[in-house]
C-alpha cells in the first residue's frame, strides 16, 4: 500500500494567530508590549489574581462613591452660598426701597409733588360741621 492519495497534505506557515491577522508570527501587539515595559508578572506573577478582583472592584467603587459625594457637597456649598449673596442682595434693595416709601409718604414731599398740578395744602385745619336734629 502506499498510502492514502485521496488527502493532500496542508503546509504549515506558522501559528494560527499569523494567519488570521496577516502579521508575522514574531511580531507583538499593543498589550505585549506595555506588559513588557510594565513588568507586572513581577508584581502579580502569571496572571491577575481571581481572588483579588473583588476587594479591588469594592474599593474602586467606594472610591468613587467618595469623589461623587465630595463633588456634590461641593457644589450644594456653591450654591448656598449663591443663594444667600442673593438674600443680601434682596435684603439691602428691600431697605432702601421702604426708606424711599418712607421718605415720599411724608406729608412735605407730598405737599411739593402735588404743587407741580396746581394743587395746595390747605394752611387751616378742617372744620366740623355739627347737623341738628
Amino acid at each position: 500500500m502506499e498510502g492514502n492519495t485521496f488527502k493532500k497534505k496542508i503546509k504549515k506557515r506558522g501559528s494560527n494567530e499569523s494567519r488570521r491577522s496577516g502579521k508575522p508570527a514574531n511580531s507583538k501587539n499593543v498589550f505585549a508590549l506595555i506588559e513588557e515595559k510594565l513588568k507586572m508578572s513581577n508584581i502579580l506573577g502569571e496572571g491577575i489574581p481571581v481572588k483579588l478582583v473583588p476587594p479591588f472592584l469594592y474599593a474602586a467603587l467606594i472610591a468613587l462613591i467618595y469623589i461623587w459625594s465630595n463633588h456634590k457637597a461641593e457644589s450644594t456649598i456653591r450654591e448656598i452660598e449663591d443663594l444667600q449673596q442673593e438674600v443680601e442682595d434682596l435684603r439691602a434693595d428691600v431697605t432702601t426701597l421702604e426708606a424711599e416709601y418712607m421718605f415720599s409718604s411724608k406729608q412735605s414731599e407730598v405737599a411739593r409733588k402735588i404743587k407741580v398740578l396746581n394743587i395746595y395744602e390747605i394752611e387751616e385745619p378742617p372744620k366740623k360741621i355739627i347737623r341738628d336734629k
